[in-house]
């Protein structure tokens, strides 16, 4: 078994098949764009060299089956990801996980909040109890002895949420549809955090959750994910932990992190959470985040092309006796003469 792990996360922003109308507002890409595009993706995945990695951004999920053709690295990979339902009234991106790992039988998309969520929204009628977009669940075979839960999203934007607000005669319409914005982002965590609990339930389960939370990491809405006020349960801590703030090898000097810029200011809304099995402070810790990486260099002088988002890797290093304790099991299972 490897004793080092990477994961990665990366918004590729619109991916979507040549010709395929995937906003009202955009124009759908040239087969020139679209080649391009899909070239520049596959140059940043084997830039990421990573184990595990999870997309936002996906309008087809056969767009990733050309990206993984003109890659070097990842063109054996597992690809799970799910299209959006064909009976839908419009397009919505989805997300993708692709893994040069092998992958549990089982993966699974969830569009319906958990446990009959249901959250009212300023002026509209009908509650939501859908995701914005759908939440992937994998499991990771590390080894026949770990397997590592992976959760890839993308939480509702920031963007205002207009209805009718337009013939409203309210006087901040736009306050109202930013309200909803916040109130859509705030039902995706919670939601996504009734699943990593129900998930736990006072066990001990190796968690990776990953994407474009569209906050930064002291918003409510990621802590909300992280288990903002949770306690130990039965000695197992199912909070999440930014993989930023506990890596070990963390350098002041150069710290010059962030994943998206908008009006100028520079932020990280792009995160990579671990659970208390990666976290080196607890004593259930199995490895540690050691490194925490953003690729985000195009950003400054980004062509149409290249995504408006940086990518983030970070690297777990397993401990010995994780590794030992997995090769242990692998020798025992080898049949004998």
């Amino acid at each position: 078994m490897q004793q080092e792990l990477r994961f990665a996360t990366f918004n590729v922003c619109n991916l979507a098949l040549p010709g395929m109308k995937f906003y009202e507002d955009q124009i759908p890409y040239s087969a020139e764009e679209y080649d391009a595009k899909i070239t520049w993706i596959a140059q940043q995945l084997d830039r990421l060299d990573a184990d595990v990695i999870g997309l936002q951004e996906i309008f087809s999920q056969a767009t990733l089956t050309d990206v993984l053709a003109k890659t070097q690295k990842y063109q054996n990979a597992h690809h799970i990801g799910f299209d959006p339902e064909a009976s839908a009234d419009h397009l919505t991106p989805s997300v993708a996980l692709i893994s040069r790992l092998p992958v549990a039988a089982g993966a699974t998309t969830y569009t319906q909040l958990p446990n009959h969520l249901a959250i009212n929204l300023p002026g509209v009628s009908h509650p939501v109890t859908h995701f914005t977009r759908p939440i992937l669940h994998a499991q990771i075979e590390v080894s026949p002895e770990l397997l590592v839960h992976v959760f890839v999203c993308h939480l509702k934007s920031k963007l205002p949420d207009y209805r009718n607000d337009i013939n409203d005669d309210h006087p901040d319409q736009t306050g109202i549809a930013i309200l909803r914005s916040l109130i859509r982002r705030g039902t995706d965590a919670l939601g996504l955090r009734y699943l990593l609990s129900d998930l736990k339930k006072g066990k001990r389960t190796p968690v990776i959750v990953m994407g474009d939370f569209n906050d930064v990491a002291d918003a409510i809405p990621t802590q909300m994910v992280m288990g903002l006020g949770k306690y130990p349960l039965n000695g197992v801590d199912d909070r999440l932990f930014e993989s930023y703030r506990i890596q070990s090898r963390r350098d002041p000097l150069r710290d010059v992190g962030y994943t998206h810029i908008h009006d100028s200011s520079y932020e990280t809304i792009d995160h990579i959470l671990v659970s208390e099995e990666f976290n080196p402070t607890s004593h259930a810790a199995i490895g540690e985040v050691v490194e925490v990486i953003y690729l985000n260099d195009h950003m400054t002088l980004r062509q149409a092309h290249e995504s408006d988002h940086g990518l983030v890797l970070v690297r777990i290093l397993l401990h010995d006796k994780t590794v030992e304790s997995a090769q242990s099991s692998e020798q025992n299972d080898l049949p004998s003469d």
